[in-house]
Order: structure tokens, then sequence, then C-alpha cells
């Protein structure tokens, strides 16, 4: 049944052809000219044409939300420590830039606030929730008026409780196999799945769109080219979040795709 399926929507996607529309996701923003996570890299993604910009949401010890990808500023910035265990102040302090050269000294990290108004009108916003409260982020999402232009990937607990808080709320739990993508499916009626490299195969793509979900797929290191991503175009994938941002977005406008 499954198979029937995926070959019914490659039969589609053919006839379809440069109809489809498929989004262009910044992974950092554009971080590999620009710190990751930063107002500058999120920025030069919206003047190339991305269609959302992902972001990575860390709480401080004093409950205040950043973007950090990860869980210390010591690869990024010029501080040390666990960004639970710092004050926004302190956050606030460090040098986000300097470390991707002498033109971005001075830079900061940048709260979550910020980045959706930066995105306001510009760019949609992929949120990935590292360590923040369902409350905390529906309540930001909400004060800057970005509630039906966000896209937030998180398991499935927290999804469900986003979408208690807010039905508008697009959720975008990962599938990681055909049982789970089903589970997700039917607890959750999501919009859209997140996928990662493991996850993208024939039988997980075919049980997600058998129920009406678009596909965001990862796509990264040798992958992130111009041959992968016609084949997830190909294989079934609606968005695409790539490091790639210009190079994709120049891709998927020659092909129709944008």
């Amino acid at each position: 049944m499954q198979r029937t399926l995926l070959i019914a929507l490659l039969l589609v996607t053919a006839a379809a052809g440069q109809t489809r529309h498929i989004v262009a996701i910044s992974h950092r923003g554009e971080h590999l000219h620009h710190p990751e996570n930063t107002i500058p890299a999120f920025e030069e993604a919206i003047r190339l044409g991305a269609d959302f910009i992902e972001v990575d949401v860390q709480t401080t010890s004093d409950g205040k939300l950043v973007l950090s990808h990860d869980a210390t500023v010591n690869r990024c910035t010029n501080g040390q420590g666990k960004v639970s265990e710092l004050t926004f102040d302190q956050i606030e302090a460090l040098d986000a830039g300097i470390k991707s050269g002498p033109e971005f000294a001075g830079t900061r990290i940048p709260t979550f606030d910020q980045v959706l108004r930066l995105a306001r009108g510009k760019i949609g916003v992929y949120v990935d929730v590292k360590s923040a409260s369902p409350q905390e982020l529906v309540s930001h999402i909400e004060g800057q008026g970005m509630t039906d232009h966000v896209v937030i990937y998180c398991n499935l607990g927290i999804a469900k409780q986003l979408q208690q808080l807010n039905p508008r709320l697009r959720v975008m739990p990962e599938a990681t196999d055909v049982a789970h993508a089903k589970l997700l499916i039917e607890q959750l009626h999501p919009k859209v799945i997140a996928f990662g490299a493991s996850d993208f195969k024939p039988e997980v793509i075919a049980a997600v769109k058998e129920g009406h979900t678009e596909i965001y797929v990862d796509l990264m290191g040798a992958t992130d080219a111009p041959e992968g991503w016609q084949s997830a175009i190909d294989a079934g994938a609606d968005g695409i979040q790539t490091d790639r941002p210009g190079t994709l977005v120049e891709y998927l406008k020659q092909k129709g795709y944008k």
C-alpha cells in the first residue's frame, strides 16, 4: 500500500512539474558567511529571498528567551558557560560575532522577540525549541503578531501543549519511522512534519503524505546541492532546510518552484 502511494505521489509530482512551491529554509540564518543565529545572518537570509529563517531558542537563568544552537555559549561567543545558568544581562554582554571575523565584532546574541520583530512582514520563522516552555513561546509569538508565520519544531509532548495554548500554531514534530509518523498524524493532525536525513525514506514519506501533511526536510553536507535538492523534491519534500540559502533560492527560481 505504501509503495503504491509513493508511486502515485511521484506521478503527481511529475505531472505538476513546476507548479509546486518549495519552501527555502535558511539554517541558523545565512551562517556560512555571518555569525549563526544573529541579526546579520537573518538579515542576509531575508535579502537572499529565503522563505524561513531557522532559529534555536534557549532560556536564560532569569527566564528570557534568547537564540543559541548550543546549550553553552562557548563555541560562538567570547564567553563561557551554559545559557541556562547565565542571566540575560550576562548573555547580552557577550560578543557573538568576533569569532566569525572582525567585521562582526560587537554582534550580540539576539532575543527571540528581536528576531520575531525583524521577521514580521518579511520572512517566516522556523522555531527549533531547544529549551523553552510552551507558554513562553506562545506568549512571545502572539505578542509579536507572528502566530500565522511560524512553524515550531518540537517533540510530541511540547506540540500537544502548544496546540492546546493556541490551535492556530503550526507545530512540526519529526517523523522517525512509519509508526511514529502515523502517531503524530493521529494525535496532532499537523500541517507539516520535519524530516532529517535518516527519516527521509520512501515508506515514511508515503505515511506522511497519506495523512495529507507537508514535509520539510533537512539537507546538509553533501546533499545540500542541486542534485540533493531535486532528489528530495522528487521524493515529496515541500520545504528544504539548507546551509546555502542563496544558491537554493536561485535553483528553485530556475526550476519554477519559487
